[in-house]
């Protein structure tokens, strides 16, 4: 495709619309260029956030790379990375269900309770799941006791306790809720179970937008092939979203890699009992805020950028989309 240059007779011609994209531009310039630019000329310095600075070269890079926190920090990163694999599943598949409903009225209806979610501030669903993990009051615990799952979970780590696998530890007893922010060994179960039945809202609506552009008389030809509800799927409408999936994935990796808020309201800055929840995002926030080392900090951010473009070229590099 031919690249097309603007000729400065346009620009005289049009010029009122330049005009008008420019406080946009400088706010953008503003608040995201300028920041991640002090961030890269900061992460040079001993800088506790305030005046004080002092340039040190790469030191904070040499700290970053030997510092066993942050090393931890991304291997927990890691863990929770991998289970949001597992986690787009279930809005795939449920796309894939409202694609198929034959009514307009009825997939119209269910798009708009995906949305309708969407006005609830993050907050409120973060101080929803403390509540939900709740050792006394938490209707995980009551969940688990009315189905009698408690008694079985009791049984099940009694068992790996007598076999003595991996030095099981004691994370169910009877007549004891467990408490799930609490035990440094159930702090990562915890995590993953976040957001359970893990059907992301924007993640359906993306892919439901995929969906729609697969024109009719594919299935037709499908139809008349013999294909059947999983055939249809795995042959049609998975490769046709190929190019949703790919956007998710690379939506998912930043705001995995990037996150902290989570672990920062349901297990505050210190990352849960010992540490076991550090994840990057919150080690920076704990070193600039908490240590008033600012300029670590930037420097673990800048690492984590550059760790973020990398998956994010492997991401567009591997996965192919082919139509």
């Amino acid at each position: 495709m031919a690249r097309q240059r603007v000729k400065l007779s346009q620009v005289k011609r049009y010029w009122p619309l330049y005009v008008m994209v420019l406080p946009t531009l400088a706010l953008v310039a503003l608040f995201m260029y300028w920041p991640a630019v002090s961030g890269v000329y900061h992460s040079f310095y001993r800088w506790d956030g305030d005046e004080l600075a002092t340039f040190i070269g790469l030191r904070n890079y040499s700290r970053a790379f030997s510092d066993p926190t942050l090393g931890r920090a991304f291997i927990v990163v890691g863990i929770l990375f991998v289970a949001s694999l597992f986690k787009m599943i279930p809005s795939i598949v449920t796309a894939v269900v409202i694609h198929r409903i034959t009514s307009d009225r009825m997939r119209y209806l269910y798009r708009l309770l995906f949305v309708v979610p969407m006005v609830i501030p993050w907050m409120v669903v973060l101080l929803i799941w403390k509540f939900f993990y709740n050792p006394v009051v938490g209707l995980l615990n009551s969940f688990l006791n009315a189905t009698h799952l408690m008694s079985l979970l009791v049984a099940v780590n009694a068992w790996l306790i007598d076999l003595n696998i991996a030095k099981a530890p004691a994370l169910f007893q009877a007549n004891m809720n467990p408490a799930w922010l609490g035990n440094s060994s159930l702090v990562l179960p915890a995590l993953i179970f976040w957001g359970f039945p893990w059907i992301g809202i924007i993640g359906v609506l993306i892919y439901l937008s995929g969906l729609e552009k697969i024109p009719r008389s594919v299935y037709e030809c499908a139809d008349l092939d013999g294909v059947g509800w999983f055939g249809k799927f795995l042959y049609i409408e998975l490769p046709l979203i190929a190019t949703q999936v790919r956007i998710n994935l690379v939506l998912m990796i930043i705001g995995v890699l990037k996150g902290y808020g989570l672990i920062l309201v349901l297990l505050t800055e210190s990352g849960g009992p010992e540490g076991v929840a550090m994840v990057p995002g919150l080690y920076m926030y704990y070193n600039a805020f908490m240590r008033r080392e600012a300029g670590y900090a930037c420097a673990m951010g800048i690492l984590l950028f550059f760790v973020i473009l990398a998956l994010t070229y492997v991401n567009t590099k591997f996965v192919r989309v082919e139509k």
